[in-house]
């Protein structure tokens, strides 16, 4: 956990929530609902956490739906303030992990600025949490030595990219696609044209750790399609990569 000073009585607490199965929140995590005077929660933070942990606290709802409704970024940061300055503890729930794809360090800046204490609980992020839970180690001895999460936001072709997708197609290195269901097909496409093989393993899991969680294998080459044909939407996690195939599919752990 990290802080920083401050002058004020209240508090803010970024709490990453987990993969979304309420049993993933952490032990710090669940310890930070219960002081909680106000959460102000993400759609994919673990719900049920909160009426078990923080029935006490006002919950204000800020999701991002894709392509939706969402609550702007900047009136986040400003609700975290303003709720602090009136001398309350905050608990901002994310699902996963704040700090990655979660503009927990956003929100961290705003509340420093603003003379606000916080606190960083982190969370188990669901880049890898989802990919073990449907069967796939993002590593595995003779098969990996290394993974890199990026977002799919941005599909490779846009001028705003900022992947390299060239240089991860050569790389051996295990990827995992976060917010990527509508620019799958165009990822697989970017990456094979860069020296992927086709036939590489790749799968995409939506609703991770969850009742509802559901997966689908196919090569590279095929993934989008499959997604695709089975309605994938978000959240869904794509991971590609042989590790996809070093473990028997028939038996995974997991919802």
């Amino acid at each position: 956990m990290t802080t920083t000073p401050t002058t004020t009585t209240g508090r803010v607490l970024l709490v990453g929530g987990g993969p979304g199965d309420p049993g993933l929140l952490t032990i710090a995590g669940r310890d930070a609902l219960a002081v909680a005077d106000v959460v102000v929660t993400d759609r994919l933070a673990p719900l049920a956490a909160i009426v078990e942990h923080a029935p006490q606290a006002e919950v204000v709802h800020v999701g991002k739906i894709p392509r939706g409704d969402f609550t702007p970024q900047e009136r986040i940061n400003e609700l975290l303030v303003e709720h602090a300055l009136a001398g309350r503890t905050v608990v901002r729930l994310k699902g996963g992990d704040g700090y990655l794809f979660g503009r927990g360090g956003e929100e961290w800046q705003a509340c420093a600025a603003a003379g606000v204490a916080v606190e960083v609980v982190p969370g188990v992020s669901s880049a890898f949490a989802v990919p073990a839970l449907a069967g796939i180690p993002v590593t595995h001895r003779g098969l990996s030595q290394g993974v890199v999460v990026v977002s799919g936001h941005v599909a490779p072709e846009d001028p705003r990219s900022e992947v390299d997708w060239a240089a991860l197609a050569t790389s051996r290195l295990t990827i995992v696609v976060l917010m990527g269901v509508a620019t799958l097909g165009s990822i697989a496409r970017a990456l094979v044209a860069a020296g992927m093989p086709a036939d590489t393993p790749a799968a995409c899991v939506a609703d991770g750790a969850s009742p509802q969680q559901r997966s689908v294998r196919a090569p590279l080459s095929g993934i989008a399609a499959a997604a695709d044909e089975g309605d994938f939407a978000p959240p869904a996690i794509t991971v590609i990569g042989d590790v996809v195939a070093a473990l028997d599919p028939v038996a995974p752990a997991g919802p």
